[in-house]
């Protein structure tokens, strides 16, 4: 059994911030902090052109909190310092496009950019930080939606390779994993975040649209990994969906065969294509149900099937439920709304908490694709109080940890190759899903409010030290 890494993770868009130094704006920039309200979560996910309009205006009244987020263009390097006093094997960051390509069309990236990235690379992998690089974690810049329609286009398509291969050819040497698209089946729920599409007018997304998107990113990233591999790159490439870990409501097999069903577009669909290389059998009796219609050529048959990932990764944050019955009774949880489980606690967002759903899913990911397993993404987010003599009493969040490690390590004794688990915002970043930062994930507390407000100061909670004292132990026993 190989070594498990033990990790935590960022996205340039909420952490980042630094809307400077010519960097350009892009999806996320546009996205505005709304007072948490039943669908303020959808209100700044799916963004229409009204929305983005307003988001350009120097006087606009919202405040955009992925501009600031906590500052990491800032305090980067200093933040890879408590990282290596947290003791991490790995380190999972992504790039913002828009702060290396601003519109996404210039052929040279931005020197700027190039440094503070080359800065912080240099110096993880000077700290015996092993790098896990996503390239695109839903953040694209601005222009390429308004001008191209985001990854409808084929020129999408184009900048993103340029993109991917400035990066191959600069840090090649120094990067260990590579994952060319954040929670790619994203783009099936959240279409503005993941496949950078403007809300319609009627509020209705295009299914071909999206498909049509989804595609064009399966050709980025299998293009990525042919490029990688010519180079003959140092890393490994993986490939990443978010897993849901669905149950039947009932016993019924209407509830079960809908669970079938619901697996196979929502969770499976993208990696499928991406772990296997081709379309699976169930995709084009759905392209036929919902009048999805673009072209698959030979030579795009012929890419993916010849430059599939090396490793699956995913996200997991809570389970979910599947039945036919309508029912009022629902939770929220990530990217999806789900029927609420009697059996499971969850956080104050409504997210399930479910511990040995993240062990079933080891299980069904490892089974149907037979390849290393990585945990891109896991953690609670959670309000934390910091106390007056610096500190953050986190027991919750510490007991989450014991409950998902738990099973992570009897998933491996169970024979479940899982190489990596990466605790996601190991530093308290905006959130993703809310745009707030009262939702907080980290092991290190930012001091930091939702509007913006506050020192930015790093304090590390209780938990920083447990993930410490937890990671030195699991190095004992190798």
């Amino acid at each position: 059994m190989h070594k498990m890494l033990w990790g935590g993770a960022t996205s340039a868009s909420q952490y980042e911030g630094g809307f400077v130094d010519g960097k350009g704006m892009d999806t996320q920039d546009c996205r505005p902090y709304l007072p948490r309200t039943s669908n303020a979560t959808t209100e700044t996910r799916l963004l229409d052109q009204k929305q983005i309009d307003e988001a350009k205006k120097k006087d606009s009244p919202y405040y955009y909190p992925f501009r600031v987020g906590t500052k990491g263009y800032e305090y980067g390097l200093d933040d890879i310092d408590l990282f290596k006093e947290l003791g991490l094997d790995i380190y999972r960051l992504s790039i913002s496009w828009s702060r290396l390509f601003p519109t996404g069309e210039e052929l040279t990236p931005n020197p700027k950019g190039v440094k503070y990235y080359d800065d912080l690379i240099t110096k993880l992998h000077k700290a015996g930080i092993k790098i896990f690089l996503t390239i695109n974690h839903y953040a694209i810049p601005l222009n390429l939606v308004e001008k191209y329609r985001g990854w409808t286009s084929k020129e999408t398509l184009k900048s993103y390779m340029r993109l991917s291969t400035f990066l191959l050819e600069k840090w090649g040497s120094i990067i260990d994993y590579w994952l060319p698209i954040n929670e790619i089946n994203a783009g099936y729920f959240s279409p503005f975040n993941g496949v950078a599409l403007v809300k319609p007018k009627n509020g209705k997304y295009s299914y071909n649209d999206i498909f049509l998107s989804l595609h064009n990113q399966f050709l980025a990233s299998a293009q990525t990994i042919k490029k990688g591999r010519k180079l003959n790159v140092k890393g490994k490439f993986g490939a990443m969906v978010s897993c849901f870990c669905y149950y039947p409501l009932t016993p019924k097999p209407e509830d079960n065969l809908e669970l079938v069903k619901d697996e196979e577009i929502n969770q499976w669909y993208c990696m499928d294509v991406l772990s296997k290389g081709y379309y699976s059998y169930y995709a084009f009796p759905f392209f036929k149900k919902h009048n999805i219609n673009f072209e698959i050529t030979p030579e795009d048959k012929e890419l993916l099937k010849n430059n599939t990932c090396d490793f699956v990764s995913f996200s997991y944050y809570d389970s979910s439920i599947c039945t036919v019955e309508e029912n009022k009774n629902q939770t929220a949880g990530n990217l999806v709304v789900t029927t609420k489980n009697p059996y499971l606690k969850a956080t104050e967002w409504g997210w399930q908490i479910d511990p040995i759903g993240l062990r079933t899913t080891l299980h069904k990911v490892y089974d149907r694709y037979n390849k290393p397993v990585m945990i891109a993404e896991n953690g609670l987010g959670a309000k934390d109080s910091l106390t007056k003599n610096g500190t953050v009493h986190d027991q919750y969040r510490i007991d989450y940890f014991k409950a998902h490690f738990d099973q992570i390590l009897k998933a491996r004794e169970e024979g479940v190759d899982v190489r990596g688990y990466i605790a996601w915002g190991i530093i308290d970043i905006v959130s993703a899903g809310s745009c707030e930062m009262d939702k907080r994930y980290g092991v290190i507390y930012v001091d930091a409010n939702n509007k913006g407000e506050g020192s930015y100061k790093r304090y590390k909670k209780d938990s920083f030290y447990w993930y410490r004292d937890f990671i030195e132990s699991q190095r004992k026993k190798k």
